[in-house]
């Protein structure tokens, strides 16, 4: 994100606490995994397009302990059978200190078995962390046979 532009990055962060309001609507417990996570990442507008080869990127605010602590950028290649466009709302929690960091060194991405839980009520009830991760995604428009979070790969910058 060097180079981006203020506007930009404040029209990120203000889109984030919006899906992050849009997440806790959709699912109320969800509130609580805010609040509890040690940190979280909000994608607020993922674009994903594919026809056997496909890609997927946006930008997000990165949150520790509640506190904007920077930006991420995500990024995905996949190749198999895909076909459509989509717009979703994508968010990561973070356990603890170790899994927000590894995120924060650029050392952290999704291999290909990874998949997130799309958000509607009471979905967050009986999900639990994975490897110190939570994955939850809203689907915003779009159609697109294919939904995985497999080889997404980020890169995160300090405010």
């Amino acid at each position: 994100m060097v180079g981006q532009s203020r506007a930009k990055k404040n029209k990120i962060i203000a889109d984030s606490k919006t899906a992050k309001i849009e997440f806790i609507k959709a699912d109320p417990l969800m509130g609580g995994l805010f609040e509890e996570a040690y940190g979280y990442v909000l994608f607020p507008n993922v674009g994903k397009a594919g026809f056997i080869i496909g890609g997927a990127a946006g930008n997000g605010a990165v949150y520790e302990r509640n506190n904007l602590v920077g930006m991420a950028k995500l990024s995905q290649l996949s190749i198999g059978f895909q076909a459509g466009g989509q717009a979703y709302r994508e968010v990561i929690f973070f356990e603890s200190e170790t899994e927000l960091e590894r995120f924060k060194n650029n050392q952290f991405e999704f291999a290909a078995q990874i998949s997130a839980v799309a958000v509607t009520a009471g979905a967050s009830a009986n999900i639990k962390y994975a490897e110190g991760v939570m994955v939850y995604t809203m689907q915003k428009g779009g159609l697109m046979y294919e939904a995985s979070v497999g080889g997404q790969r980020f890169e995160f910058n300090k405010l």
